[in-house]
């Protein structure tokens, strides 16, 4: 199935608008403020669309395309949208936030409990957790941008009053997230002798080399890691001296919420008291690779050219982005760790701190590699080798081969891959929490690895692959009732998986919305070049350039307008094709390839008028 970024997002958008506006108003329904990660995914899935691609556009209701209108149409009319776009927003940050003032980031229903006869505690659940930290940043993001074109076309006293209120809400949570991320990055220190050392050891070494020489490899590969980490980390995370000793392993990245006895983060932004952490200073893959696509948001062009972030802002995320790239090198370092085969290639990935193995953090790492390949320009090797890994976890998640009896893989999109967090036991029963979008964020990696991708046959591969794993997650939409055309419909494929309840999966559906913005990014860039037909296209002009120039030799009269026209004709598709070759060498040769059918034509037409036939 061919991915259609413009068409599959209206169809999103439709089914949004059907779900969630009752009679032409929002409607968040039973389990509507009770998770502000569920909540802040599916403002989204409208949010991101609308400020990513201009098409989409609803800031501006002059400018607002036709089958836009059409989608949104039961939500209301071009002119309606934007103002109830801030009263939705507006009423999402009143119901996130704590009596205390400050921004709430609950985790809510997201939360299970690890036995299913224990009940959560009303703490438990408003605990803050990473995935809404990190949505927080991009929802404010989006909000921002949206509010800075739209206070200038209404003209509403009510709406430009809701506007102010909204934007200073916005500017509230944003920097609270921002805070809450330096607070629950983390940096963990171990003994290669620890349970937590064998393990990293194992990995590493992949059963080929020993601990000792594993050891010595990674003192080598993270030494400058090492000191990069020591000196410069001063906000929100205590570093123990123990990372100074060379004979240390570590690892960094983000724990599942705030760290226990992380220090507050000195900031002169009215965020409110910041409340104590519960989290293991362990990092999750999970948590990290979602933290890492929050914090790009704060770097984007948009972000920059909009002037979004204040002057303190700014200087947080300044912090977040050093943690965002040597995040990035030390899990790239870790998936690409020695000479030989890959740790990475070895599948499924083991977790140190959780010591858990899945095809999920196979696929997590693999995200941490897709990020730090798109900042430093992957070569064609790391390219390559980070493809078949995608099309083997495509394979044994069942996403792309045969489902057998009883199969195991089906565990990972059904019941999902259930996470232990560590810490949650200090408040309450332990807790867990539980990852079901594996072809989701399997079909993102994909499509930005594609976008990445400049390699002709790595990038057919990745385009074929993105195709497989959407046909897939197309098919998982509901098919009616509750939450038609969204998702997750698991038995549509999986039809032999347990029975799950519960409300519709908005992380899901916000997942999708983004490989569709992703896909749009994908094809809005210029085609591979193929130096071979920029060879060809090169010897087709000459050879078309001369005969064209021999045809014009000859003389035309007055009763011969329809070959002056025909000449006319050639001469502008040369022209055009002289452009192209450089850039789309392909669509050169074919119009040089047309032109010199039309020669032909004149100069056959011509040689038989001269033998009087």
């Amino acid at each position: 199935m061919q991915i259609k970024p413009r068409q599959h997002l209206l169809d999103i958008w439709q089914a949004i608008a059907r779900h969630s506006f009752e009679d032409g108003e929002w409607d968040w329904g039973e389990w509507g403020g009770r998770s502000s990660v569920a909540d802040a995914e599916r403002l989204l899935c409208l949010m991101y669309p609308t400020t990513e691609i201009s098409a989409f556009r609803l800031d501006d209701p002059d400018i607002t395309e036709r089958d836009v209108q059409s989608a949104l149409k039961s939500a209301g009319s071009r002119l309606d949208l934007p103002a109830k776009l801030v009263t939705v927003l507006a009423d999402f940050m009143r119901t996130h936030t704590a009596e205390d003032k400050r921004p709430s980031f609950a985790g809510g229903y997201y939360f299970i409990p690890k036995e299913p006869d224990q009940e959560l505690t009303q703490e438990q659940r408003e605990l803050g957790v990473v995935d809404a930290f990190s949505m927080s940043i991009t929802l404010c993001l989006a909000t921002l941008g949206f509010l800075k074109t739209y206070e200038t076309k209404t003209r509403r006293s009510d709406v430009r009053a809701l506007i102010d209120e909204l934007k200073a809400a916005t500017e509230v949570r944003l920097t609270a997230a921002m805070v809450s991320l330096l607070r629950s990055f983390t940096v963990n220190v171990f003994d290669p002798d620890d349970p937590q050392g064998r393990t990293l050891c194992r990995l590493l070494g992949q059963g080929q080399t020993s601990d000792r020489v594993v050891l010595q490899q990674f003192q080598r590969r993270f030494k400058a890691l090492r000191a990069t980490i020591s000196e410069s980390f001063t906000l929100g995370v205590d570093i123990a001296d123990r990372l100074k000793d060379d004979n240390q392993l570590f690892e960094c990245g983000w724990s599942w919420s705030l760290v226990n006895d992380a220090p507050p983060v000195d900031t002169s932004e009215p965020i409110g008291p910041q409340p104590s952490g519960v989290a293991k200073p362990v990092p999750y893959l999970y948590f990290t690779v979602v933290a890492l696509d929050g914090i790009q948001d704060l770097f984007s062009d948009r972000t920059l050219t909009l002037g979004l972030l204040n002057t303190e802002q700014q200087r947080l995320a300044e912090a977040l982005r050093l943690r965002w790239e040597i995040t990035q090198q030390y899990w790239s370092g870790i998936a690409r760790f020695g000479d030989g085969s890959w740790p990475l290639e070895d599948i499924p990935w083991r977790t140190t701190g959780q010591r858990l193995e899945s095809e999920y953090f196979s696929l997590s790492v693999a995200a941490i590699l897709v990020h730090d390949l798109v900042r430093r320009r992957a070569t064609d090797d790391d390219l390559t080798r980070t493809v078949g890994v995608m099309e083997r976890l495509a394979e044994r998640g069942r996403i792309t081969s045969r489902m057998t009896s009883h199969d195991p893989a089906v565990g990972l999109h059904n019941p999902g891959v259930r996470l232990p967090l560590h810490g949650s036991d200090t408040v309450g029963p332990p807790m867990r929490w539980t990852m079901t979008d594996f072809s989701a964020q399997l079909l993102k990696r994909t499509v930005q690895l594609c976008a990445l991708s400049r390699n002709m046959s790595s990038h057919d591969r990745l385009l074929r692959l993105a195709e497989q794993i959407f046909d897939h997650v197309w098919e998982r939409r509901i098919s009616s009732g509750h939450g038609t055309g969204l998702w997750d419909n698991i038995h549509a494929v999986y039809p032999d998986s347990p029975e799950h309840g519960g409300p519709l999966s908005w992380a899901i559906t916000e997942r999708v919305t983004e490989c569709m913005v992703a896909a749009r990014a994908l094809y809005t860039q210029p085609p591979i070049r193929s130096a071979e037909l920029v060879t060809l296209a090169a010897a087709l002009l000459s050879e078309a350039t001369h005969l064209l120039g021999n045809e014009q030799l000859e003389p035309t009269s007055i009763a011969e307008g329809s070959r002056g026209i025909a000449l006319k004709s050639i001469e502008v598709k040369l022209r055009r094709a002289r452009e192209l070759v450089d850039s789309q060498p392909g669509t050169a040769v074919a119009l040089t390839t047309e032109v010199l059918g039309e020669l032909d034509t004149l100069a056959l037409a011509r040689q038989t008028a001269s033998r009087g036939v």
